[in-house]
């Protein structure tokens, strides 16, 4: 890497999200080193883990552990069918009850106000509220209120935050986009129904943001099922995969 400052934007992709895992693995091992990341959605939660010094193999560790009923619950709010807070829990067990500013590396959690249409970038404050709300996919997930805001997943804003990781400092950016390549599954209940609608959105989304990237890593997550989280060990060997393939190129 020949610039100073190497910035990584990690994407939003529900279950994909443990493509990212693969991706820093491959980056350890080609010896770059981030100097300040951003993270939408499920990418929220590999880059908090990673900016609190936890490595890839450790973040494994965890993403291994995870099911769906340990990061969701229902929800009894108007809003949604279930909470997040569950997910929130998994942050502070792992990293403890820090702000955002505290992270051994510079980081920025994106999220979207719902009330207004404004992408929030959370750069303080408690990091485990700020994941539980770049993860929250609206109509699915109760939104989290910070301050006066009610927000909801950044990925309707920016799903790959390449221009906010640019707008940190970063000289050189990586963006990871999960959802360049994908194979369309007829939905088989209300939440593929929601979830579907959602990821179709940050599929034409992600197109405009990973232009603003000097590098942009796309998994070839085709034959993969969005929510199944059997799927966790398989999605972080594709992403270290393909990210090995563009790194060395």
């Amino acid at each position: 890497m020949k610039k100073k400052n190497a910035g990584l934007a990690l994407g939003g992709g529900a279950v994909w999200g443990a493509a990212h895992i693969g991706v820093l693995k491959a980056m350890e091992e080609q010896g770059i080193k981030i100097t300040h990341i951003a993270g939408t959605s499920i990418g929220s939660l590999i880059a908090a883990l990673f900016a609190f010094g936890k490595s890839a193999d450790e973040i494994k560790e965890i993403a291994m552990d995870l099911k769906w009923m340990k990061v969701t619950d229902i929800s009894i709010s108007k809003f949604a069918l279930l909470s997040n807070k569950k997910l929130g829990q998994v942050v502070t067990e792992h990293i403890g009850e820090k702000n955002i500013e505290d992270a051994e590396i510079p980081l920025a959690i994106i999220a979207t106000n719902i009330s207004t249409g404004e992408k929030v970038v959370l750069d303080k404050g408690p990091v485990a509220k700020a994941v539980m709300a770049s993860t929250c996919i609206p109509g699915v997930f109760e939104p989290v209120e910070i301050g006066d805001m009610l927000l909801v997943d950044g990925g309707i804003k920016e799903n790959v935050p390449t221009e906010s990781v640019k707008n940190m400092g970063a000289d050189y950016v990586i963006g990871v986009d999960l959802h360049a390549k994908y194979s369309n599954e007829k939905p088989k209940n209300i939440l593929d129904i929601l979830i579907n609608s959602f990821h179709f959105t940050l599929m034409t989304v992600g197109k405009l943001q990973t232009v603003e990237a000097d590098l942009t890593i796309q998994p070839d997550l085709s034959s993969f099922k969005y929510t199944d989280t059997d799927q966790i060990k398989d999605l972080i060997e594709q992403g270290y995969k393909d990210a090995r393939k563009m790194l060395k190129a």
